[in-house]
Order: structure tokens, then sequence, then C-alpha cells
């Protein structure tokens, strides 16, 4: 079976490291999905508008491998237990694909690369491949008794973020990015089995870069400063 990609998804995480584990957890974080030329006919997204959901089928893109392991350390365990990778999210899979439930803001029919489709709750790289768009059904997608299997039994890491405010301000980074930028930070985007409190960590947030350390459960960020483009 032949697999067309659609369009690509546009964010600011330049890099895998940052990005949330799930779809959702921070729904400050907007997407913009610009369609391959050939597909580029405002015919198809004819009544989508109406849906305040989608899913949307996408390929882990940056973890394609030519083999592939039946079990996995997914990071809700801390990293160090193996269950099946049928039974988690993970990236490194048989196919590479991903799925995800995003919030629609809109669909510009303005723009010259219409229609452009604009997204929010994302957990995708920059440039991240997309297979397909589907409407999110409630009646059908939403099961609220639904069991969550071992992530039952555990607990969504989030940590305190003090990010100075004399580092925002010199920065020159709006007020909706810098909110989009603390939920990242609060979902602690580091792997689970790195807990040394000295390092300095860095990452890629748009046009931003930005450098934390984290000790116990409180994440400070000790540099905000915008990338040379």
């Amino acid at each position: 079976m032949e697999m067309k990609m659609i369009g690509r998804i546009h964010t600011d995480f330049a890099t895998k490291f940052g990005i949330p584990r799930q779809s959702g957890l921070v729904p400050e974080l907007k997407g913009e999905i610009v369609l391959e030329p050939e597909y580029r006919n405002p015919d198809a997204v004819r009544g989508l508008e109406e849906f305040s959901h989608l899913w949307l089928v996408w390929e882990f893109s940056k973890a394609v491998r030519s083999d592939w392991s039946p079990t996995v350390r997914p990071p809700r365990l801390g990293g160090n237990q193996r269950v099946g990778v049928f039974a988690t999210r993970s990236p490194f899979r048989p196919n590479p694909i991903g799925l995800s439930c995003v919030r629609l803001e809109r669909i510009d029919l303005e723009d010259s690369r219409k229609p452009v489709i604009l997204v929010s709750g994302v957990d995708m790289m920059d440039g991240t491949p997309i297979y397909d768009i589907k409407p999110y059904l409630p009646y059908a997608d939403s099961y609220p008794e639904a069991r969550g299997g071992f992530t039952d039994g555990t607990e969504a890491r989030r940590v305190i973020v003090e990010l100075p405010e004399e580092l925002a301000t010199a920065s020159g980074i709006p007020g909706e990015k810098l909110q989009a930028l603390r939920g990242v930070l609060e979902q602690d985007p580091r792997p689970r089995y790195q807990k040394d409190p000295q390092r300095i960590y860095g990452m890629s947030f748009g046009e931003y870069e930005v450098k934390f350390t984290v000790r116990e459960d409180v994440l400070r960020v000790v540099e905000l400063v915008q990338r040379e483009i």
C-alpha cells in the first residue's frame, strides 16, 4: 500500500527535545498545517470548520529505523520497565505512525497556500509529515469509562517553573508564546533517567533558545534568548 504525504505541520519544535509526550497536554502550543500543492483545494476541507477537534495521522520522521523491538521502556514508567510496543505510544514501532488529537483553531482561506489549517495542543516537530486529517467525533471517539492500563497507576510528572521576569522581558518573547513555553517546561522535558541537578539543559522553542536546570520539583530557567536566524 502506498501512503501519500498530504502536508506538513509547522510548530515551535526544531528538535524532539521538549515536545510534550502526548497531544493536548499543553493547549497553548500552536501548529500550522500546510498541505502539499496537489491537495491545496478548499473543497477538501469544506465542512471541517464545524468540528472543534481533529485527528492527525502523521509520521515519526526522526525515529525511522530498519529494525524494531517487541518491547520498549515508556517514560511514564520511569524508563526502567519494559512493556510491549503495542501497549505504548512509543515512536519506535514497526511502522513509525503517530496519532494526535488537536483542537482546530481556524482554517485560513486567505493565505496563498490555502487552505492552511491552524491547530493547538500539538505534540510534533516542525516539518512533521501529515498523512491524514479526520474530524474528532465525541459520540464515537470519547469513552469516559475507558481504562488507561499502566498509565492509571502512575502520575504525570509536573514541575514548578521559575522563569525570572527580567529574562522574559530581555528576550522580548510575546506573552502567548511565553505561556506556551511555561506549559512545555512544566511537563519536565528531560528524559526520565536524567536526574543531575547541576546539569544545564538546552532546547529550542520557536525562535528562542532556552536553558534550564532542574532540582527536585523545581525547574529554573537560566537563559532565554532569541536565536540568530
